[in-house]
């Protein structure tokens, strides 16, 4: 019998967030800090939103663009938090999570051999969904020095004739990088005068710690040639109810539409109902679980201070990003030999990119107790590599 099965496929490597995470599962007393899911539970108020669609028997289809309530009140959050005015009629999409809307957003935008610019360390989906779209992904490597902003160097130094998108990954998953207004502005000018798209995952949107988020789609002159993606996932503890959107110029989320239409039909109709009420009224849920990751992210700064392990300070999303160079080991040697010895799982830099060698990603979206906890097993670690 042939071969039946595609070399593109093939010849993707898979997630390197979920081998750890296996291995801890059937680890007894283990701690994992490997999964970026808050171990909050979806506030109640959204939960009996969801409870009371299934009681009034609205398990049926929505439309394909997602329920017209829920659009209008995601043009409502993002004109309030972004000053952004977005469409609800033509202009946003409701997705089965962000990563969906990455995935159909450049499958509408990519013809083949298009090229889409991918900063790393990143999310895992981002050059898989661009191979798969049938694009060549150019990588930067960012740099820690930089604070693992993109800079616009770095961004001039990769642009061909043949460049269609920008992916920009802030707050970014897993160094926990911010771009700051004025990072934006530089970068904004530059996919103006080269006529590129920009696909923006704002996911982490809402959990900075230093100062609020700008979207570059706020930005003058680039709203109609930015793909803007965010979700409930994080901000609302709502993983498991798989629901995002995206936004962009009418032509863009017409044709984007199309595919959701023939791939998914619509969004899970019970978690757009409870969405909506996330919107409405769960403005205060969230900055209690942004308080709660910001003790927790000072709270691991200050233990790497007093360990003398290298971490710049993140100000987004929900992970940390320490750098164990000194230690002489991959990113996979260091993260393996600290699941088998002191029984906690993290992710090894290296899943987010070959430039995450020599760093770790941790995530604080777990009990402060499960923190420490897990804090003072790596600092017996670390002791007795450093005195080996």
């Amino acid at each position: 019998m042939r071969n039946f099965l595609s070399e593109t496929v093939v010849n993707i490597k898979p997630s390197g967030i979920r081998k750890f995470f296996d291995i801890v599962s059937e680890m007894k007393d283990a701690i994992s800090l490997g999964v970026g899911e808050p171990d909050f539970d979806t506030p109640w108020h959204i939960r009996d939103e969801g409870i009371y669609a299934f009681e009034r028997g609205k398990t049926f289809y929505t439309s394909n663009a997602g329920l017209k309530d829920l659009r209008i009140e995601i043009s409502n959050y993002l004109n309030r938090t972004q000053g952004i005015s977005y469409n609800p009629d033509n202009e946003i999409l409701v997705t089965v999570g962000g990563s969906e809307a990455i995935d159909i957003g450049l499958r509408a935008v990519i013809n083949p051999g298009d090229e889409v610019i991918i900063p790393q360390p990143s999310y895992v989906s981002y050059e898989p969904c661009a191979v798969l779209a049938g694009a060549k992904p150019v990588i930067i490597n960012l740099k820690a020095e930089n604070e693992f902003r993109l800079t616009p160097e770095e961004l001039l130094n990769v642009i061909t004739d043949k460049t269609k998108v920008l992916i920009l990954p802030y707050p970014n998953n897993p160094t926990g990088a911010i771009m700051e207004k004025e990072d934006l502005e530089k970068i904004a000018k530059i996919v103006i005068e080269k006529d590129i798209l920009v696909m923006s995952d704002e996911i982490y949107a809402a959990l900075t710690y230093k100062e609020k988020h700008v979207s570059i789609a706020s930005l003058e002159g680039m709203k109609e040639r930015t793909i803007l993606i965010n979700g409930f996932s994080k901000a609302y503890a709502m993983t498991g109810w798989r629901l995002g959107y995206a936004c962009a110029p009418d032509w863009l989320i017409k044709q984007m539409t199309k595919i959701h239409q023939f791939a998914i039909m619509c969004a899970p109709t019970t978690s757009q109902y409870a969405a909506i009420e996330a919107l409405k009224n769960g403005d205060e849920d969230v900055e209690t679980m942004r308080k709660s990751y910001n003790q927790r992210r000072r709270y691991l700064m200050n233990t790497f201070k007093e360990m003398n392990l290298e971490c710049f300070e993140p100000f987004g999303a929900f992970y940390v990003f320490p750098c164990i160079k000194e230690f002489g080991m991959t990113s996979e040697e260091f993260a393996t030999k600290f699941l088998q010895e002191e029984k906690v799982a993290l992710v090894p830099g290296t899943a987010f990119g070959d430039c995450g060698e020599g760093f770790l990603r941790i995530s604080y979206a777990y009990s402060i107790e499960n923190l420490k906890l897990a804090m003072k097993r790596l600092k017996n670690f670390i002791e007795r590599l450093r005195n080996k």
